[in-house]
């Protein structure tokens, strides 16, 4: 006869304490909502600021957690893994959204559109991405993708609530549920993939999965289609949400219609929690299935052409772009092809390990980077959202010094200059590639960071070299805007001169 466990029983299972970042972030979320319910117009101003201090108190906790841990803490029954991985991305999640924040507090005062349920979308979003990081089992990685996903759709439309029937409202609402249709394709996906997989082995832990996997592929056939056509099926599930090829579409549309901070924040939140979903699922739970000569696993040859396809693509397509949100939303098609790289070589078992630093790294240096670079477009944009086009950023050098010096670091970085943070991400990826043996796609890798240097650098000549051809707007160049820029701007440069701290940083980090 089943017996309830009692409360001592339940804690102790769950082992809340190991989940306390992300859930001390959703419990100060719905703080929020109680606060923003009761505040007026002149205290508005509080909701950004108290948001900022539920990211504090995570960051802190997340700090607790992962500095007393002895190893990997499991909790929620093992459905949840805290170890040195989630650590890590737990403090990229939450200083991305700290920067974005800081973004939106005046965009949005600008745009008319300032509303406390901003902040709170994001905190929820952000948290969705946490628990993604420590998803242990195939059921909490498509909760958490839930709850990562449908605060975007919501943010990435939130231009439209201010109703005047302008283009920029229109195009939000456009953005949002494009994102919202295609988000919901891609999780049917997922839920079925894990459906099959579960079929297969008759579980959805993921160590488990890896377990039994090896013996079910050799048992019977039909047990074998359902694992590789489930694990090809959590491929797409998951490729949609980190915007690699050909699950790419909504990509340039979503970010150009999507105001300009949601799209910063989007780019890295969803990338990192979707990238950090794949690697535990495919490493840790399927890694088990390895070819017949044993030296690499069924999905390598997947992964590696998804790869290829997505740094053609991105990089060739983004030549073209004249307006720098869909630049930058190819570009951001194109980085996700090089996190791709990592994924590949980590299907050699003796590079998972370097493997997996190298796509902690590239994702620590991708989120200052392009928050940066999102953050200059956001200063140079007009209130009707006009002004964001390459010609626009024409003469900043010579109106804004400063903001143009960060934008050529940060160009620099995305094409992966040596000094900057983006060079050190892309070496630890593509030395991993030829580890694993993947000399073409390494060679692929380093032709399409050359082209990739045409359009960054083009926006550094368009702003050294070139006169405005009109007046500017105003600047949005308030002090919360400066910081996010500052910050962005310290982590490029920190991380690129001083290299050995992002590589100590994950020196311990093993997923395996």
């Amino acid at each position: 006869m089943f017996e309830s466990p009692t409360i001592a029983e339940f804690l102790a299972g769950s082992n809340l304490a190991s989940t306390l970042p992300g859930t001390l972030l959703m419990a100060w979320t719905l703080l929020l909502v109680i606060v923003d319910l009761f505040a007026d117009e002149d205290r508005q101003h509080w909701t950004p600021i108290l948001a900022c201090v539920g990211l504090g108190i995570s960051f802190v906790a997340n700090i607790g957690v992962y500095s007393l841990a002895e190893g990997q803490q499991v909790a929620l029954y093992g459905m949840f893994i805290a170890d040195e991985f989630t650590g890590f991305l737990n403090f990229v999640i939450l200083i991305a959204t700290l920067i974005a924040i800081l973004m939106s507090w005046d965009y949005l005062k600008r745009a008319g559109i300032h509303r406390g349920e901003y902040y709170i979308l994001a905190l929820l979003s952000s948290a969705g991405a946490m628990f993604m990081i420590g998803a242990n089992d195939l059921i909490i990685v498509f909760v958490a993708l839930e709850l990562l996903s449908i605060p975007l759709y919501i943010l990435a439309a939130f231009r439209s609530i201010k109703n005047d029937g302008s283009d920029l409202a229109l195009k939000s609402e456009e953005s949002g549920m494009k994102y919202f249709i295609l988000g919901a394709f891609s999780s049917a996906f997922l839920v079925f993939g894990a459906a099959l997989v579960y079929g297969a082995t008759g579980t959805t832990n993921i160590p488990q999965i890896f377990e039994i996997a090896g013996s079910v592929a050799g048992a019977t056939s039909t047990a074998t289609f359902y694992l590789l056509v489930g694990t090809a099926l959590l491929i797409v599930g998951l490729g949609f949400k980190v915007a690699v090829v050909p699950f790419h579409m909504w990509t340039p549309d979503v970010y150009e219609g999507a105001p300009t901070p949601v799209t910063a924040f989007m780019s890295v939140t969803a990338k990192i929690g979707g990238f950090a979903a794949l690697l535990r699922v495919l490493i840790t739970g399927l890694s088990v299935l390895v070819l017949a000569d044993g030296d690499a696993v069924v999905w390598q040859a997947t992964a590696t052409i998804i790869a290829i396809l997505t740094l053609v693509l991105g990089n060739f397509v983004a030549i073209s772009q004249r307006n720098l949100k869909r630049m930058l939303a190819y570009s951001s098609i194109a980085h996700a092809g090089y996190i791709m790289v990592a994924v590949a070589a980590a299907g050699s078992a003796h590079v998972i390990d370097a493997a997996t630093q190298g796509a902690l790294v590239y994702m620590l240096t991708y989120m200052f980077t392009n928050l940066g670079a999102f953050a200059v477009v956001m200063t140079i944009e007009r209130e009707d959202g006009s002004g964001g086009n390459i010609d626009d950023i024409s003469g900043l050098a010579q109106s804004r010094p400063l903001l143009a010096m960060a934008m050529a670091i940060f160009m620099l970085s995305l094409t992966g200059v040596p000094l900057t943070a983006g060079f050190i991400g892309k070496f630890m990826i593509f030395s991993a590639a030829l580890q694993a043996g993947l000399f073409g796609l390494a060679v692929i890798g380093v032709l399409t960071s050359v082209v990739s240097a045409f359009y960054y650098i083009r926006v550094v000549v368009n702003m050294y070299l070139r006169d405005s051809d009109g007046e500017l707007q105003p600047p949005l160049d308030t002090q919360y805007v400066r910081w996010a820029v500052y910050i962005a701007l310290a982590g490029t440069l920190v991380f690129g001169i001083f290299y050995p701290l992002a590589t100590n940083l994950v020196s311990m980090v093993s997923i395996a």
